[in-house]
């Protein structure tokens, strides 16, 4: 017992003070214990449980041999489980690197990033059957993340989480033509055109092919036109679509890798990041535009379960540093950061638009999903009239 008190005290702070108390305690024992039986029994049990206090508190200031402790909060490694939509992959391939060189300096912890990219729809439908445990998803649109809400993944009021309502990376519509330009495509009109074909994604599946049906809708109503008048020019658009890919990279693999179509409607930072691996093509972003907000957030359900919060957190903050809104840029998507806007060579890169609709112009999501891409809503009946 002598010796495992004196290992328990040289373990804690302020041994020097109970190791002479004890001492002195132990030094005049058998004098007090002359006295009587009562004042003996006393000081036994004041001894004794001097001894046990002292080597509690030595294993409570030592984690490793506390049963109680859980060490979660500094795990050597953390890996965090991405999940976003296809055209988001070039852009967190260069930013991903700097988040993580950037926490492990400040941190000493290393973070290691699982990512799957895909169309909008399936990557959210992926994650709420659980094929896909993300801890963070950048979604095309605000519905793909209103899904995982509504089933339970991800706390209401997400939008206010994090700045500009949660929208992480931005764009706008442009439309690609071929080499030359031979059916001399120049406006959102030009597409409706006989002999031209079209290739975009189906706005059933891919939130790019819904941005694409929103710009070509509001460019009818921009132009004076009534909703009958862009209930018909954005079905004759679709009647020059032959073929609807799910996602916004399959159709922009089908214009440039497969050959098809005449003309290609996408985001502009596909176009931009095309031409920066040598596939540059003319392009147009029309005057009359539609502003690709996409949404981001934290997947609470799975990160309280995996212990990722601070990390994602940090993740998604840093998206919004003008460090990582340059990277954004570099490849297309419009920064958000209006200092890195200001850039010259940005200036260049980014074509103006004089009218930019939004969304919220059109009443929210929940409004445009209810009049457009619902059952038996407008979109879904002008796909159908188009075949017919």
């Amino acid at each position: 017992m002598g010796k495992l008190r004196s290992g328990v005290l040289n373990q804690i702070p302020g041994k020097s003070v109970l190791l002479t108390l004890v001492a002195r305690i132990t030094k005049h024992r058998v004098q007090i214990l002359q006295t009587n039986a009562l004042v003996r029994t006393f000081i036994l049990l004041f001894v004794a449980g001097l001894s046990l206090s002292l080597m509690f508190s030595a294993c409570s200031s030592n984690p490793s041999s506390n049963p109680s402790f859980t060490p979660g909060t500094q795990q050597a490694n953390v890996t965090i489980n991405l999940v976003s939509f296809s055209v988001t992959q070039a852009a967190h391939e260069k930013i991903i690197p700097k988040f993580v060189e950037k926490w492990k300096q400040e941190h000493n912890q290393t973070v290691q990033f699982n990512t799957s990219y895909g169309a909008s729809g399936p990557q959210a439908l992926a994650v709420i059957e659980g094929g896909q445990e993300a801890d963070i998803v950048h979604l095309s649109l605000a519905p793909d993340v209103k899904k995982l809400e509504q089933a339970g993944f991800i706390q209401p009021g997400w939008e206010k989480k994090f700045s500009n309502e949660s929208v992480a990376s931005r764009s706008v519509v442009a439309i690609v033509t071929k080499a030359g330009n031979p059916k001399q495509i120049r406006t959102w009109a030009d597409l409706a055109k006989d002999g031209v074909s079209v290739v975009t994604p189906n706005p059933q599946t891919s939130g790019g092919g819904r941005w694409n049906f929103l710009a070509l809708w509001n460019a009818a109503l921009s132009n004076g036109g009534s909703e009958a008048k862009a209930r018909e020019f954005v079905t004759k658009i679709y009647r020059n679509t032959p073929v609807l890919p799910e996602s916004a990279r399959e159709a922009t693999d089908a214009f440039f890798k497969a050959k098809q179509g005449d003309a290609l409607i996408t985001y502009e930072n596909e176009v931009i990041l095309k031409a920066l691996n040598g596939q540059k093509l003319p392009y147009i972003i029309p005057e009359t535009n539609f502003s690709i907000d996409n949404p981001i957030a934290i997947v609470d359900k799975n990160v309280d379960k995996h212990g990722t919060r601070q990390v994602a957190q940090a993740f998604i903050e840093f998206l919004y540093t003008s460090e990582a809104q340059q990277e954004f840029a570099k490849i297309g998507y419009r920064p958000l950061n209006n200092s890195v806007a200001q850039g010259t060579e940005l200036k260049i890169q980014f074509a103006p638009v004089k009218t930019l609709a939004t969304a919220k112009g059109y009443g929210g999501w929940a409004e445009i999903e209810k009049k457009f891409f619902s059952e038996n809503a407008v979109a879904n009946r002008i796909l159908q009239d188009s075949k017919s």
